[in-house]
């Protein structure tokens, strides 16, 4: 009797979702010039085709998506972009771009230049020439993906499963009942509490008439038989929870130090202000966030640029950055305005009045010290609390934080690479609160 063996189904690369392809890229997608040259970093570069196929091929050989004897023949060959592993990732490249992920410049995914410079390697290398020459940018697409695997990678491993809008101790009345009562106020929203209204007025119509309340059943109250009359006083509203909106901008120190001490600081720095972004976009709709980059200088980075931003120039202007996002957030019309600084390193150079830097790494330089407070005393004045998340615990930095903190009545944090991506996003849903009426 013939008999018929089951087994897994393996799919193809063709099967391959991109959206899964995408997260096995997603580090090198963020990269930030570690793995380049730490030691000569180039914030004016933009990856490269070439890059990007190499990004896909090395994550189906990590994933095992690829055949042994495939990988094997790439690697022997004059240039592996022509074997069976170079063709399938510039089609998967192509369906990247098909689906939304990202944007080339130049040549086309999966293109050739046409040219032919001649046999073996030389001809190789001129005929895919035009994958290093193009390069490649993610689209908003992209963005928002990598933001949402980030933020479910860091709350997922906290235990968070739901969030909502900034919780406060404030309560107010009409927004989400809480079953608290109060007397009604002037300003407040009618938000009655329809029994407890009618029990205050039958309580103050029966020691009108001095029986108790046992004593009006059937009889009068207020005056009327079987006539309740309400007064002002009588009236009870149902407390809600008081939502607040935010302002935020996020300081992102991308000087030389982020990638310099044998790690790279930059690109989680990063994940975490994607992850930030999509978090308020989902659900804190009234909230808005800017990027802000501060270096020898400082300036705004739009989020769909953020994600390939690269370190650099050398020093920490943290003055400029701080004076940036003060005009930034005085713009906003919100209730809670506030800076979260990520950086690894004390301040170390400010911009004159003429438009000059003064920079001095060592140390903390009485002139750069006295320009950054005085920023962050503006940031006191105008209500701004500034909260800092350092990546390195040099006891000049600690000192410049602490004092930073104190004078904006902000937080500060200790953290890692690793465990960056929890303390901002668990400290934003959190707030400081008091009751009101």
């Amino acid at each position: 009797m013939a008999t018929v063996r089951y087994s897994r189904y393996e799919g193809g690369l063709d099967d391959l979702d991109m959206a899964d392809l995408m997260r096995m890229l997603q580090e090198r997608l963020l990269q930030s010039g570690f793995d380049r040259d730490p030691y000569a970093p180039d914030p004016d570069y933009r990856p490269s085709l070439q890059d990007l196929y190499d990004a896909i091929a090395q994550a189906l050989i990590d994933n095992e998506l690829v055949a042994p004897e495939v990988v094997k023949a790439a690697l022997e060959a004059a240039d592996w972009l022509d074997t069976d592993l170079g063709r399938a990732v510039k089609e998967l490249a192509q369906r990247l771009e098909g689906e939304g992920y990202l944007r080339a410049s130049g040549a086309e995914p999966g293109a050739d230049d046409g040219a032919d410079d001649g046999a073996g390697a030389g001809g190789a290398a001129g005929k895919h020439a035009s994958a290093k020459r193009s390069t490649f940018e993610l689209t908003d697409k992209a963005i928002d993906f990598l933001g949402y695997r980030t933020l479910k990678d860091v709350l997922g491993g906290a235990g968070r499963s739901s969030i909502g809008t900034h919780d406060t101790h404030f309560t107010t009345t009409g927004v989400e009942a809480t079953g608290a009562t109060k007397e009604y106020e002037f300003g407040d929203t009618l938000n009655l509490d329809v029994p407890a209204t009618l029990l205050h007025a039958v309580a103050r119509g029966a020691g009108g008439i001095g029986g108790g309340v046992g004593g009006n059943v059937g009889g009068n109250i207020g005056g009327g038989a079987g006539r309740l009359d309400l007064e002002a006083g009588d009236l009870m509203v149902v407390e809600s929870e008081y939502y607040s909106s935010a302002a935020t901008v996020v300081m992102l120190d991308c000087s030389h130090s982020m990638i310099l001490y044998g790690e790279d600081r930059f690109t989680p720095a990063k994940q975490v202000a994607l992850a930030l972004a999509h978090l308020i976009r989902t659900q804190y709709r009234g909230d808005t966030v800017k990027f802000v980059l501060f270096h020898n200088g400082a300036e705004e980075i739009p989020l769909q640029r953020l994600a390939q931003a690269q370190v650099g120039p050398y020093h920490t202007n943290t003055a400029q950055g701080l004076r940036l996002a003060q005009r930034l957030l005085l713009r906003q019309n919100k209730e809670m305005k506030q800076i979260v600084m990520i950086t690894d390193g004390k301040p170390s150079a400010i911009t004159l009045p003429d438009g000059r830097i003064y920079r001095n790494a060592y140390g903390l330089d009485p002139l750069v010290l006295g320009a950054t407070l005085r920023e962050v005393n503006a940031c006191r004045r105008h209500g701004i609390q500034v909260n800092t998340f350092m990546l390195a615990k040099d006891p000049e930095l600690v000192a410049f934080v602490q004092r930073v903190s104190a004078m904006t009545r902000g937080k500060a944090y200790f953290t890692t690479p690793r465990t960056i991506g929890r303390y901002v996003l668990l400290d934003y849903q959190s707030r400081r609160t008091k009751l009101v009426n």
